[in-house]
Order: structure tokens, then C-alpha cells, then sequence
């Protein structure tokens, strides 16, 4: 491409430089680096199934670990009901006694207990 032709103001080292900047940014090939494209797809294909095997196990841990919090959820709903339970059985509890602590004043039952 001669810049010459198009533009009648630049010069003859200006043409040469511009010249050689478009060769420069030309990638040369060496033959002697190049792979083959088979070799190139295989490559590629051998990363992709390796891929594809982590994705599968990290799959297969995400479920597991989903499974673990699942378990676990429904163990700890479990005990919170436990706590629930034995909170409202301690609360009858205290209310029975005082019920009887009541009943054993009025009745006079505490009087000959203590002496």
C-alpha cells in the first residue's frame, strides 16, 4: 500500500517508515512453534472433559453440602421445639407448685409440716 498515491504531501521516508510499521505489526509465522490444529483440538477437548469432571464434583459437593444444612436445619427445629416444650412444662410446673404452696396455706398443712 503506497501512501504516496493518496497523499501527495508526505515524503519518501515517511512512505518507507509507514511501510515498514504495517510490516512490523504483521505477525510472521515460525513454522518451527507452530502446533497443528489437531493438536490444538485435541488439547482443547482434553481441558474440556477435565472441566467438566471438576463441574460434576463440585455439583455433586454442593448437594452434598445442601443435604448437610437441610439435616442440620431440621435438627436444630427439632430441638427448639424440644426447648419449647420443656420451657412450658417448667411453666406448668411452677404453676402447679404454686398452686399447691395456695392450697397447703389455706388448708394448714404448712403449720404442722414445719413443726
Amino acid at each position: 500500500m503506497k501512501r504516496s498515491a493518496a497523499n501527495l504531501m508526505t515524503t519518501l521516508e515517511y512512505d518507507r517508515w509507514w511501510d515498514q510499521k504495517i510490516n512490523d505489526n504483521i505477525p510472521m509465522v515460525n513454522q518451527e512453534n507452530t502446533r497443528s490444529i489437531e493438536e490444538h483440538l485435541q488439547n482443547f477437548e482434553r481441558k474440556s472433559l477435565e472441566l467438566e469432571k471438576r463441574i460434576e464434583q463440585l455439583e455433586e459437593e454442593r448437594m452434598q453440602v445442601e443435604l448437610d444444612v437441610d439435616v442440620q436445619g431440621l435438627e436444630a427445629e427439632k430441638l427448639r421445639k424440644g426447648k419449647n416444650k420443656a420451657r412450658e412444662d417448667f411453666d406448668s410446673l411452677k404453676i402447679d407448685y404454686k398452686k399447691l404452696q395456695r392450697s397447703m396455706r389455706t388448708s394448714g398443712l404448712r403449720k404442722t409440716s414445719q413443726q
